[in-house]
């Protein structure tokens, strides 16, 4: 298939599925937290608004969460059938790190997810928003352990290698590998961001289409500020993260900025664009900035960092990849903060809500958060190449003795399913957002819980049949 060998499409195979399946996980981390801070809002000032919009979102977010159950599935199975050679050889650390992921996260949101969804008038207020805190913290605790486990596979420590298979000798190191807390808090951070970009989006989008009401007024101003909070914290993250990696992975920051050899006393400038030659060993068409790597990477004037002629040819990562990965993460990061600031400003203008350059601004950049996060891990995963488990195992020691043909049919088929599924379920999700928050403003107090008066159902964008019918025959009786 287009002159690839079996191991460049079992990484594309990979790649492109987990690139579907990271984005829900990414929104179910963000929903769910936006999801307790409604709930908590609604039950300290018991205003409606809070309650309408958590049941909007609500619904999106269980549709997110189907398919993010789905799509992680496929990613279980590939390690199996894909690369079957790194799980024979690694499967005792990544094996029980995941199952560690299903006992303790996964089961915590399944336990309590149907009380969330389906229980708002059905138990009481103290239970349901435990019953939210706890799907909430049930997907930060997901994303501990597959953090953990993908971190442990860029920065190993905590085993040793017995008759040729990885053995744990030290769970807490292997766990709380190097780079793990920066990854963690980048990722979690990562997805509040993409959260509240989609929110603040959809805010906007409806305030353009007039449909200007108290809830769509809220979600967007509560976006912005968490879009303003946020932004520079994942700004000062990644600036950690990327010591970290110089420390431990330094091809890949070499890489990663097209810089290919030092000389002697000069510090190492930032190229802003350019073309990284594999071939020519060097990065066309530079623009940099003098002194500007050094600051950035070793927070000194003229410090230096190792470049990729330092490394054999062979263990240098595709540095024309992710050369432009981390520029698209970086530029859309920017991007992010400037639209933080200018949400800032225009709320003390008092115009926040009419600034229609603002709100095409907001809604054009719903799906930066998801796009930026998704050129993060392409940078880190090709820029860990080639290696799958990082100075410890080759990435083409790791994958299944598959033929070309059948790698490339089994690809085909993932695309043709994977868009017509996921397509099917990304629609429906956006056809929520485009219903937008019922305005219940009028509505008298209720004496249930959260007055809701039935559970919230998230397969709710268009009219029940069941509940027409029934409507109906009491209108003829």
């Amino acid at each position: 298939m287009f002159g690839l060998t079996a191991l460049e499409l079992a990484r594309i195979q990979f790649g492109f599925t987990i690139s579907f399946h990271i984005v829900f996980p990414a929104i179910t981390i963000g929903l769910a937290s936006y999801l307790v801070v409604l709930e908590g809002l609604w039950l300290w000032k018991r205003d409606l608004v809070y309650r309408d919009l958590y049941h909007f979102w609500s619904k999106i977010f269980a549709v997110n969460f189907a398919m993010g159950v789905v799509s992680g599935l496929v990613m279980a199975y590939q390690f199996g059938t894909n690369w079957s050679y790194f799980s024979a050889f690694a499967g005792s650390v990544t094996g029980p790190l995941l199952a560690f992921e299903v006992l303790t996260a996964f089961f915590l949101e399944a336990g309590f997810l149907g009380v969330m969804l389906f229980g708002w008038s059905r138990v009481g207020p103290g239970l349901h928003f435990f019953s939210t805190i706890m799907v909430a913290t049930g997907t930060l605790i997901s994303t501990f352990w597959i953090l953990a486990s993908n971190s442990w596979m860029q920065t190993p420590q905590g085993f040793e290698i017995v008759n040729g298979v990885v053995v744990p000798v030290d769970w807490i190191e292997v766990i709380f590998n190097p780079s793990m807390p920066y990854r963690l808090a980048h990722m979690t951070v990562a997805a509040f961001l993409a959260t509240a970009l989609f929110v603040g989006a959809s805010g906007a989008w409806h305030l353009l289409r007039g449909n200007d009401n108290r809830r769509v007024r809220t979600m967007l101003s509560m976006a912005m500020w968490m879009l303003l909070f946020t932004a520079p914290v994942q700004i000062f993250i990644g600036d950690q993260h990327g010591l970290n990696t110089l420390e431990h992975q330094p091809a890949k920051i070499a890489a990663i900025e097209g810089h290919w050899e030092n000389t002697p006393g000069e510090a190492v400038p930032l190229i802003l664009f350019g073309w990284p030659d594999m071939s020519a060993e060097k990065t066309l068409y530079k623009i940099e900035v003098p002194h500007l790597g050094s600051l950035i990477l070793t927070h000194r004037w003229d410090g230096q960092i190792p470049g990729l002629k330092e490394f054999a040819p062979q263990d240098r990562p595709n540095s024309t990849v992710v050369f432009w990965s981390f520029r698209i993460m970086v530029g859309l990061g920017m991007l992010m903060l400037l639209l933080g600031v200018l949400a800032l400003w225009l709320r003390w203008r008092d115009r926040l809500y009419d600034s229609k350059h603002f709100l095409r601004f907001a809604a054009v950049m719903g799906p930066s958060g998801l796009i930026a996060m998704l050129a993060g891990w392409f940078t880190t995963e090709i820029g860990r190449q080639p290696w799958v488990v990082y100075n410890v195992m080759r990435t083409e020691q790791g994958v299944s003795n598959h033929s070309v043909l059948a790698m490339s049919v089994t690809l085909d088929a993932f695309v043709v399913v994977y868009f017509m599924v996921f397509g099917i379920g990304v629609s429906y999700m956006l056809k929520l957002v485009g219903k937008g928050p019922e305005d219940n403003e009028n509505e008298p107090g209720d004496d249930d819980h959260h007055g809701a008066g039935r559970p919230a159902r998230p397969m709710s964008a268009a009219p029940d049949q069941m509940d027409m019918f029934v409507s109906t025959q009491n209108r003829k009786g």
